[in-house]
């Protein structure tokens, strides 16, 4: 992508070397945890930008086998400099999410690794004590996992996705 979004204002130079982020993605993942059930899900991720230092975030899932909605969440991915990112987003079930981490050019795209400073949950949200995400992004695939620690769980592995650039 050049200086020039591809529905939008000019990719504001802070967010320049994430350009390859921005789309529309689906996809299909997997998740477990041990108190749950291990299940799969469909997935839509948009990242978009309005001009400013930073990309808008928009995700969804629906249960594979019944097409029922299962989770959502929205944020912003905020870079600080070229190497570092942070990301704070809102979930419907009462979870807020802050994290801080790094961006690395790589030779077929970029890894971002994100850890949470902070999870705030309301009075009747599930209990989420950390979290990490490493997302992948290789040409038109963007490939994603999840960590966490959890309703009384040790912090680890709960979602895996793969994800293509759908526009």
């Amino acid at each position: 992508m050049t200086s020039e979004g591809q529905d939008g204002p000019p990719v504001h130079a802070a967010v320049r070397h994430l350009a390859a982020m921005v789309g529309v993605w689906k996809g299909q993942g997997a998740g477990e945890y041990p108190t749950i059930e291990s299940f799969e899900y469909l997935e839509e991720v948009t990242i978009g930008h309005v001009g400013k230092p930073f990309l808008a975030y928009g995700q969804k899932t629906r249960d594979a086998t019944t097409g029922l909605p299962l989770h959502a969440e929205s944020g912003y991915f905020r870079p600080v400099g070229i190497d570092r990112m942070e990301l704070t987003l809102a979930q419907p079930s009462g979870i807020v999410e802050i994290d801080e981490g790094t961006v690395a050019a790589t030779d077929s795209g970029l890894e971002i690794v994100l850890s949470s400073l902070d999870v705030l949950t309301t009075t009747s949200a599930k209990e989420v004590t950390s979290v990490r995400r490493v997302i992948h992004v290789e040409g038109d695939a963007l490939r994603y996992t999840v960590e966490m620690g959890a309703v009384g769980q040790p912090h680890q592995h709960h979602l895996a996705a793969t994800l293509n650039r759908v526009s």
